[in-house]
């Protein structure tokens, strides 16, 4: 079974929740920073969660818990674009130890990843929504609530697909 996200809703077999989605809405994406979610099918890549902020996180997927030196790259100039950084770093990244709580929870997905095409996107990530799902820069987003609940039905196997 696999995730679909669509006409901004996440369904997992019977499971069905509003999500948010990129400014300019799912598309083939084009670049870094145009505010797509890029459609296709990616794998789950990695489990990051705050330990300080969510409690008895039951999951089947490898969980990572996120420090506050923990970022993403988001810089195309980097030999880690798109990676996974510790900070200090001398290129622009994501940090993912946030105040505002939406990446207390973080599903990586594999897009862009193999291999790795500068330019072409960065940190695409299934996260926690603000209360109003306000759109994200190219991420899908759903409630944290909902978010444990879909960490609990899934494994390292199921398949995201964004169309």
């Amino acid at each position: 079974m696999h995730i679909l996200i669509k006409n901004k809703f996440l369904i997992y077999g019977n499971y069905k929740v509003k999500c948010a989605i990129g400014k300019r809405g799912i598309s083939k994406k084009r670049k870094e920073g145009d505010l797509i979610t890029p459609k296709g099918n990616y794998n789950i890549k990695k489990l990051f969660y705050r330990k300080d902020r969510v409690k008895n996180l039951k999951t089947k997927l490898k969980k990572n818990i996120i420090d506050k030196n923990f970022g993403w790259c988001d810089d195309p100039r980097s030999k880690k674009y798109n990676q996974f950084i510790k900070h200090p770093f001398n290129y622009s990244y994501e940090k993912l130890y946030r105040k505002d709580r939406v990446y207390d929870i973080i599903l990586v997905l594999s897009y862009n990843m193999n291999p790795i095409r500068k330019n072409m996107g960065s940190a695409i990530f299934l996260h926690i929504a603000k209360n109003n799902y306000s759109q994200t820069k190219g991420c899908v987003a759903i409630k944290k609530n909902e978010l444990k609940k879909l960490i609990q039905l899934i494994n390292k196997n199921t398949k995201v697909e964004i169309s």
